[in-house]
């Protein structure tokens, strides 16, 4: 079997010491016993777990090279992945889907085996739950704010004006008129682009022309609208 291994430190003292040195000599022991041929160490000094994936190249280089050869990702603990549980189940899930395994010293995970994809799975299952809570909390909090007239985001939705609190939402009679028109051509069976085109000249919110994906936006609010009522 083959294995990259990545090795990280982000501090310039761990740079000059010997953490990575450390993380080499136990990832190059382990592979000796293991009977696990090691291609090469991809290093990664003075960078931060928490640092954005896109900006990490060496890490990146080192996924390019597992994935290609469906090999093993070894690293001493998940925490030289990333600090960061979405990324690291992130960086999991391509080497997964790739064919790839993931080895960690410090955890003892190895893909290989069953206990190691049941860690793997439970960890993904955790963090989709901690995922769906907070979706439950934002619509929960979204919808009370529409029950209540409030505003959503920064931008004031169409048929709608900012109230001088600058929080509550008031409408707009001109706005609202042409929202009763865009629902009931829909009801009426007309396309989105037939009711962009049939409201030409009539002013938007912004400015801008109307399209197909401002129609849709409408529709979709006021139906959200009709659910938190």
């Amino acid at each position: 079997m083959e294995a990259i291994a990545l090795i990280r430190c982000s501090t310039h003292h761990q740079v000059d010491g010997t953490s990575l040195e450390n993380q080499r000599k136990r990832i190059t022991a382990y592979c000796e016993a293991e009977e696990i041929k090691l291609v090469r160490f991809v290093e990664e000094a003075g960078v931060s777990g928490l640092t954005n994936l896109n900006r990490r190249d060496a890490l990146n280089e080192a996924l390019d090279e597992v994935c290609k050869r469906k090999c093993a990702m070894i690293v001493l603990s998940l925490s030289r992945l990333s600090r960061s549980l979405r990324d690291s189940l992130s960086i999991l899930e391509r080497i997964e889907k790739a064919g790839g395994t993931v080895i960690s010293l410090t955890e003892k995970i190895d893909s290989r085996s069953a206990s190691g994809k049941l860690v793997t799975n439970l960890m993904m299952l955790l963090h989709n739950f901690e995922v769906n809570q907070l979706r439950e909390r934002v619509t929960s909090t979204m919808t009370m704010l529409r029950q209540n007239q409030k505003r959503i985001s920064r931008f004031t939705p169409y048929g709608y004006d900012l109230a001088k609190n600058g929080e509550d939402l008031v409408e707009n009679p001109l706005e609202r008129a042409v929202v009763d028109r865009i629902k009931s051509m829909r009801a009426a069976g007309y396309s989105l682009w037939a009711i962009a085109a049939a409201l030409d000249g009539t002013p938007t919110k912004t400015g801008a022309k109307w399209s197909a994906t401002v129609i849709r936006g409408i529709l979709i609010r006021e139906s959200k609208l009709a659910l938190a009522a």
